[in-house]
């Protein structure tokens, strides 16, 4: 297995052009997912010192003085795990006051930091925030996928391009994209890993940002939500093995999203149609992990058709959204499904323009898979980029006005 320094980390050009005008960059996202690896390349580069909080001492003499400790960086620092030390940043904010200058800080965090109390407004205009994505199989293949750039300009050609994976998807789907996961040498250990993760640096984490009674239902509640990815968000279902309320369910499952492993895709909202859905669907940060807490391997996926949807259109949205984190213009996610059950899987919306994306498992694509994306297509008129159907085959085909089927492995390989 390639190690992971070797990988390309597509968000790396980013980190360089903030830190050109800004003084400072925080590059958030899970644990593990080389997010310390990155800013050590950056910094190496930059001549910026490295400290970090998982470090008792230096988190205790941040916390002790912290006007003294900022006073005392150096120059240009990187400082890893910030959440780790929120009473910093009321001194950091009083030093790039005093001189401001671009590329002062990387700051590094496994939290959202923005929803760590005291962290919220204390560097907002002097800080630019990019999210670090465990590995995209575009980083993985080492190729810059263009297939966002296509997408909206639906500039996708017809033919054969791509190819078809069969039984190496659930391969993928069931790897992940954390980096010492894939170092592992087998599956078998590759798994051991993901469930230690859960049951460990979770643990950690959560206990720096809240004081709950219960901590050892998180890595259960982790992998009930594992068997709901790419489903409605459902409380009531999650909370019924426990003796919670549902508010308590609430808010565990909004600490695992500050801490990257779940996300709640919102619903697409628009004027034109009033029957939406408004309930958001629920996706793991990645699918390795979830596919480990389930105890699947890529065998046992391949053979639940059901199961292996689901992980696979989380899968394919964490790739575009690991796609979209390295693009200059934003992207907004959300999801489209009204009362007759017609859906689109992932809505993307940028710089005004609309394009859908559905994912299918299976190797063939009819007129009917374009349902929820031509109903997408009425709502927005000419907004509407293009609507691609994601599927297991080797060819782009049309299926009407900017409308196409095309290969998964499009993401990840050039043609």
């Amino acid at each position: 297995m390639k190690n992971d320094n070797l990988y390309p980390r597509y968000l790396r050009s980013r980190v360089v052009e903030v830190l050109a005008d800004t003084p400072v960059v925080l590059i958030h996202g899970p644990r593990q997912c080389g997010k310390t690896t990155l800013a050590r390349l950056i910094g190496d580069e930059g001549k910026f010192v490295y400290f970090t909080f998982d470090d008792d001492v230096q988190r205790a003499a941040a916390q002790a003085d912290p006007v003294g400790y900022v006073a005392d960086l150096p120059e240009r620092a990187v400082l890893d795990e910030v959440q780790r030390a929120p009473e910093l940043f009321t001194s950091l904010k009083a030093e790039v006051d005093s001189r401001r200058e671009p590329g002062r800080f990387i700051l590094t965090g496994s939290a959202n930091v923005l929803l760590v109390p005291r962290l919220a407004d204390s560097l907002a205009g002097r800080m630019e925030i990019l999210k670090l994505h465990p590995l995209s199989q575009a980083e993985l293949a080492g190729e810059d996928s263009s297939f966002l750039s296509m997408l909206f300009k639906a500039s996708f050609r017809a033919g054969p391009t791509g190819q078809r994976l069969g039984m190496v998807l659930a391969e993928r789907v069931v790897a992940g994209g954390y980096p010492p996961a894939l170092a592992r040498a087998t599956p078998r250990r590759r798994m051991a890993w993901y469930r230690d993760y859960a049951d460990t640096l979770i643990l950690r984490d959560i206990r720096d940002l809240a004081r709950i009674s219960a901590l050892e239902a998180l890595p259960r509640l982790l992998a009930l939500a594992a068997g709901q990815t790419a489903c409605l968000v459902n409380i009531s279902k999650l909370a019924a093995p426990f003796q919670m309320s549902r508010p308590t369910i609430r808010e565990y499952m909004t600490l695992l999203s500050r801490i990257f492993l779940l996300e709640e895709l919102p619903p697409w909202h628009g004027n034109r149609m009033k029957r939406l859905i408004k309930t958001p669907k629920l996706h793991l940060g990645d699918t390795g992990l979830a596919c480990a807490l389930l105890g699947l391997d890529a065998e046992m996926l391949w053979k639940d058709r059901a199961v292996f949807g689901r992980l696979l259109e989380t899968f394919i949205y964490q790739e575009l959204r690991r796609h979209a984190s390295w693009q200059e213009e934003t992207i907004i996610f959300s999801h489209f499904r009204d009362k007759d059950k017609v859906e689109v899987d992932v809505v993307l919306e940028s710089g005004g323009r609309v394009a859908g994306v559905e994912v299918k498992a299976a190797a063939t694509v009819t007129s009917d898979d374009f349902k929820g994306l031509r109903k997408l297509q009425d709502a927005v008129q000419e907004r509407f980029a293009a609507g691609v159907v994601l599927y297991d085959g080797g060819s782009v085909v049309p299926f009407g006005s900017n409308l196409y089927a095309v290969p998964i492995s499009c993401l990840w390989q050039t043609n």
